[in-house]
């Protein structure tokens, strides 16, 4: 019996927040399924780039603190469950905000689940979805497929 490989996924810095930081309900599937290697998560690095910087802005320092955590331990379990790739070509649905532009190039690429809670990110839905890429805010939206 052969076991199907990991479905990849690509999370926007929200999602990686909720999931590493905020230990959000929503996010403990995604977690689960990240930690037993049943998704793969894909990123680049200015992506990894993008998570220091807002670990860094003075409204999240203090949400690290209420849950003992700093930047290095949010960024230790990033190097730890994301897979670097290359950044990938402009995808053709683009996005009103250029800073969720590298999130869609990627998913798009390599036709990732792509986990947003960005609105300018989610409302390209149904074009993503065309191009074999689905969107949600959470596991829970995609659990069945």
């Amino acid at each position: 019996m052969t076991s199907l490989p990991p479905s990849l996924v690509v999370l926007d810095t929200n999602i990686v927040l909720d999931t590493f930081v905020f230990s959000d309900q929503a996010a403990l599937p995604l977690r689960e399924r990240l930690q037993d290697g049943g998704l793969q998560w894909i990123a680049d690095a200015a992506m990894r780039e993008e998570l220091a910087r807002v670990l860094g802005y003075p409204q999240i320092r203090p949400r690290l603190a209420y849950y003992a955590l700093d930047a290095a331990q949010v960024l230790a379990a990033f190097d730890r469950h994301a897979r670097i790739l290359p950044t990938a070509p402009r995808a053709q649905v683009v996005c009103k905000d250029p800073d969720d532009q590298k999130f869609i190039d990627l998913a798009v690429a390599h036709r990732a689940l792509l986990l947003s809670k960005d609105r300018a990110v989610l409302r390209l839905t149904r074009r993503l979805l065309a191009l074999q890429v689905p969107t949600g805010r959470t596991m829970g939206c995609v659990q069945a497929a």
